[in-house]
């Protein structure tokens, strides 16, 4: 193990010599991060999800899967979220795609067909 002296792991001195305080190195690093954070917008986790979207989990996951539904992201292991603006673009999206009658309403079940609850002739 090498040992390095505090010399080494000192706050770089700026330009003109003058060592930087802390507090600037630290906003300098987390400047960035919190800009993505502004721009990116809100996240939702899933309970939030399930009263925008009135789908199932299973159904969700599987559009995921498909590329049909934003697609979730993780903050932590545990932790999963959708962005907000994504979710809402897609609802706005499946709008204009059902004023436009671009979806084919799914068949009626044909009862004759059943093997229970049979239908009497």
């Amino acid at each position: 193990m090498v040992r390095r002296s505090s010399r080494e792991n000192a706050v770089p001195p700026s330009k003109n010599g003058v060592p930087r305080p802390v507090e600037q190195i630290h906003d300098a690093l987390t400047r960035p991060l919190t800009q993505k954070v502004v721009q990116s917008g809100r996240t939702i986790r899933r309970p939030e999800l399930r009263k925008i979207v009135p789908l199932g989990d299973t159904t969700i996951y599987e559009m995921e899967q498909r590329g049909e539904f934003p697609r979730r992201f993780y903050l932590t292991a545990r932790c999963v979220v959708w962005d907000l603006a994504e979710v809402e673009a897609w609802i706005e999206e499946r709008r204009r795609a059902s004023d436009a009658a671009q979806f084919k309403r799914a068949p009626a079940p044909d009862v004759r067909l059943r093997k229970n609850r049979r239908v009497r002739q």
